[in-house]
Order: C-alpha cells, then sequence, then structure tokens
C-alpha cells in the first residue's frame, strides 16, 4: 500500500502539478495536442536560462576534475538515468575521450535503459553501492538527476559522494529538493506542470538534457577538443565520421578534399594533429610535440607558431 505521507509529498511537487493550460487535451485533435506540447516547450529554455550561473559553476568544477584526472560521473533513475547515459555515451566518439571519463549510471543496471526495473530507484544503499562501485574518489565530479529532487537512489549516491570528497551536483525540476539541499551546486530548471500531469520525460526530461549538453559540451571546450566551433578530436571510427573528419579539416585549413584526406592519413586519423600540420607545414613528429607543450590546446599551439596559417 502507498503511505499517505509519499502522496502528499507528490502533491507538493511542481513537477507533479496539473498544467491549467492542458486539462482539454483529451478532447483536442492530433494539432492541437502537438501545438499546445509546442507551447510548453517554448518555457523550458527559458527555465534553464536562468540557472546559467549555477551550470557554469558545475562546467569549472568538471574542468577541474579532467585535468587531475578525475571523471564527470551521471547518476540517476528512470527517464533522468537514461539521460545521463545518453550524454556519457556521446562524449567518446564526439571528443575522443575515453569511455571511463563520463561514466552514466542508471538504478538497476544497463537492462534499465529499455525496461522497467520494479523498485530501483527506492533504494539509497544502492546509490552507495552503485559508486563504490565505480572506485569514486575526491577526484571525480557526481551529477545526481532527479526530476522530483527526492530520489532515494540518487540521495544515497549523493550522500556517499560528499563522504569520499567528490564535487557533488544535483540537477532536478523543483525548487529546494533534498538533492539540491545535499549538493555542492545545485541546478534547478523550473518549467512547470507537465502537459500531462507529472509525466516528466516531456518538460523536465527536456531541460534535464539542455543542461547535460552543456555539462559535457562546454567541459570539453574547456580542456581544448575544439578548435573555433570546430570538434577537432572527433573520432574516426566510421565512413560517416571520417566524411565528417575530412570536411572539419577542409573548413579549418582551407584546403580541397583531397588534401585534408591526405592530411588525416599522415596524422594517423588525429584531426587536430591534422588541422595543425596544414596550417603550420609542421611534421608530423614536430607537430606532436607542439600540442603537447599547450596541452592540447590547437588555437594556443597555432598562436605559439609564428609562422601559422591564418
Amino acid at each position: 500500500m502507498v503511505k499517505d505521507s509519499l502522496i502528499a509529498e507528490l502533491g507538493q511537487l511542481v513537477s507533479e502539478a496539473r498544467n491549467p493550460r492542458t486539462m482539454q487535451i483529451d478532447l483536442m485533435g492530433a494539432a492541437d495536442i502537438v501545438a499546445a506540447m509546442n507551447r510548453e516547450d517554448r518555457d523550458v529554455a527559458v527555465a534553464v536560462e536562468q540557472v546559467l550561473p549555477a551550470v557554469a559553476a558545475a562546467v569549472e568544477r568538471i574542468v577541474e576534475a579532467f585535468r587531475s584526472g578525475g571523471r564527470l560521473i551521471y547518476f540517476g533513475a528512470g527517464t533522468s538515468g537514461r539521460l545521463g547515459v545518453l550524454d556519457a555515451s556521446e562524449c567518446p566518439p564526439t571528443f575522443g575521450v575515453p569511455d571511463t571519463m563520463v561514466v552514466g549510471i542508471i538504478a538497476g543496471g544497463d537492462r534499465a535503459l529499455r525496461h522497467p526495473i520494479e523498485g530501483a530507484e527506492d533504494s539509497p544503499q544502492q546509490g552507495r553501492d552503485d559508486l563504490a562501485a565505480r572506485s569514486l574518489s575526491a577526484k571525480d565530479v557526481v551529477v545526481g538527476i532527479a526530476v522530483s529532487g527526492r530520489t532515494p537512489y540518487v540521495i544515497g549516491g549523493l550522500e556517499y559522494a560528499r563522504q569520499v570528497g567528490a564535487t557533488t551536483v544535483a540537477l532536478s525540476c523543483n525548487p529546494d529538493s533534498t538533492i539540491a539541499k545535499i549538493a555542492d551546486i545545485a541546478i534547478s530548471p523550473l518549467v512547470g506542470p507537465e502537459v500531462l500531469t507529472g509525466s516528466t520525460r516531456l518538460k523536465s526530461g527536456t531541460a534535464q538534457k539542455l543542461v547535460l549538453n552543456m555539462l559535457s559540451t562546454a567541459s570539453m571546450i574547456r580542456i581544448g577538443k575544439s578548435y573555433e566551433n570546430l570538434m577537432v578530436d572527433v573520432s574516426v571510427s566510421n565512413e560517416k565520421l571520417a566524411a565528417r573528419a575530412t570536411r572539419i579539416i577542409v573548413e579549418a585549413v582551407g584546403c580541397p578534399n583531397a588534401q585534408a584526406e591526405e592530411l588525416l592519413a599522415q596524422s594517423g586519423n588525429d584531426v587536430k594533429l591534422a588541422i595543425l600540420m596544414g596550417l603550420t607545414g609542421m611534421p608530423q613528429a614536430e607537430a606532436e610535440a607542439a600540442l603537447r607543450r599547450e596541452d592540447g590546446f590547437l588555437r594556443r599551439a597555432l598562436i605559439a607558431h609564428p609562422g601559422a596559417a591564418g
């Protein structure tokens, strides 16, 4: 039997409130339903804008973690956990980083990505155990993701992370939530009631995805994973990515496709290295040394080379 206290607690959450603008949605045709959803979605970016200082603060801590050999660990249940795993899984091909650098953990394990795992989110101890199993350390940043801000699994994980000394970040869509009070940094975009009451995979999930995009992308940019707005550490692991890598080199160097493909081959499929070689005329070994001196920042390596084109 569901506890009365839990029912009352959910009734106090913004994310569980009824939306007065969609009370007649069950009578609408398809065009009106999607128009109503679209109108509601417009509020999401505005809500995220209000919490940008907290997002930026989290990015700075993540950058510090990366520079000291730490990890970014996303941690959640249900939709929140799936979004964290999704963002983590996109980092290796996009930024050429190992899959241990950004980690996504979902309550119930990988099976929970496709199937609901009964009660997986209800155990604070399981949250602690899942982080302990990843050898959590004070170097890491743990982002606990829970729309309600009260998921026991996430609470337990964040409490354990604090004990270990890791930086803790709470991402929720309710004000003054439990996880917000636990964490070092609280990110709480308030998107208001959902189109369908309590269906937090909608506006709340969109807000979470926007924030996670910022956390990973901004952090990677800050550690030198871009040149201008080009993804210069993209992994060349299939035909599409090889074509993208060639196009990036063409854009950066201003050379024909054939020359870009030759530079890519000479660099061992290292886009950043290929661009440095193309813009400076450096041989591979010299270009590699120049990048090492500048901690992998391509623009700094170019500035340090007086003969760099462009």
